[in-house]
């Protein structure tokens, strides 16, 4: 029976159209296997089934997932990142679906030292000044629909590549870059093409913008990929986005709780201190 396996042009050229010839008649892909996005199980002989590859500074591993979860893709991550993702998918899915592919790729940004001012900071690879920025997830309400969220927030001004004001420029970028200004935080922000978020076995991986060369880079890496909650994941899958609202430094801070969270959001929005976009999953 042939499987139902999509292998993208971007995943093809990175390993070789002699392996993905392989992976499509069958003879290196798996009958079944955990996806790397939602983390249930999928069958390639009677789903439609992705191929994504995460590549890392020297090497790359392909992993599998439901088609309607994310599409075949090429997804940058640290050494670090994917050294943890090949132990993960060999605990659970032993000797089979994670496949190591040897090729040369750009280097991954690299991450910013661990921080206090918020979970996973790192450093952004946008224009403007290094900054280390904290990404705390959440469910916010939108209407009566509980949306899969981050909200990103440096610990310090950032300004335009050369300036030296000091003068925050960090929502003025983002707008550069596609984000909107928020007036009501039960309304759903567009989604932004280009950008996604990468969440890799049950974790938060990165949050990616578009690359110069086409494909993705990581704008934002977790210094060690953060876990989420059932119910976020679960938000996030069933309607294949989140919400990445942004702040300047010392707008919203870490909330405990998500009710707390959602009343600093809109304190925020009430100072017009807020940018947003919907950015689609990305990856595992």
């Amino acid at each position: 029976m042939p499987r139902m396996l999509d292998v993208s042009d971007e995943v093809r050229s990175e390993i070789g159209d002699d392996e993905a010839d392989r992976l499509l008649g069958g003879d290196r892909a798996p009958d079944s296997y955990e996806c790397t996005s939602c983390r249930t199980p999928g069958d390639t002989h009677v789903e439609p089934t992705s191929t994504v590859l995460f590549v890392g500074d020297e090497t790359a591993v392909l992993a599998f997932a439901h088609a309607r979860c994310i599409p075949s893709q090429v997804v940058p991550v640290s050494e670090e990142q994917l050294a943890g993702a090949v132990r993960s998918i060999s605990q659970s899915q032993p000797g089979g679906p994670g496949l190591a592919v040897p090729t040369a790729v750009p280097h991954a940004p690299a991450p910013a030292p661990a921080s206090p001012a918020g979970p996973a900071p790192t450093q952004p690879s946008t224009p403007g000044q290094a900054a280390i920025l904290g990404v705390t997830c959440g469910l916010v309400l939108h209407g009566k629909v509980g949306r899969a969220s981050l909200v990103v927030e440096p610990t310090g001004p950032v300004g335009r590549p050369g300036s030296t004001s000091g003068e925050d420029e960090f929502l003025d970028l983002l707008q550069d870059a596609g984000f909107q200004p928020v007036t009501d935080l039960d309304e759903t922000p567009d989604q932004l093409p280009g950008w996604s978020v990468l969440v890799a076995m049950g974790k938060l991986h990165a949050v990616l913008q578009p690359a110069a060369a086409g494909g993705s880079t990581g704008w934002w890496q977790a210094h060690q990929p953060l876990q989420v909650t059932d119910a976020w994941r679960m938000a996030a899958s069933q309607l294949s986005e989140v919400t990445m609202y942004a702040v300047p430094a010392g707008m919203v801070g870490r909330q405990p709780r998500e009710d707390l969270l959602r009343q600093a959001l809109e304190r925020a929005v009430a100072l017009g201190q807020v940018v947003a976009a919907s950015l689609p999953l990305a990856g595992t």
